[in-house]
């Protein structure tokens, strides 16, 4: 078994890599979700998915890595979603 992340930046560099794939992935929902200002209902079930992965590979004794998460969502997803027409900005 691989070691768990201990590390906090580290852990948010992982976090943040992970984000990027769902985004990668799923660029008609991200931008469907930024128009509509639905992404987190949206995207539930992929956010969740990767949220999974992240807390599997990161060491629960981490102090909040739940908020490292997401952070990794909002500066990946939506501050580099601000192109994106939207009427939240």
């Amino acid at each position: 078994m691989a070691r768990l992340v201990e590390n906090p930046d580290l852990a948010f560099r992982l976090a943040r890599a992970i984000v990027s794939d769902v985004a990668l992935y799923n660029p008609e929902k991200v931008e469907e979700g930024i128009k509509n200002d639905s992404i987190f209902t949206l995207m539930t079930d992929e956010l969740d998915e990767g949220r999974q992965h992240f807390l599997s590979r990161v060491s629960p004794d981490l102090a909040d890595r739940e908020h490292l998460y997401e952070r990794a969502i909002v500066d990946v997803m939506i501050k580099q979603a601000g192109k994106i027409e939207s009427s939240i900005w």
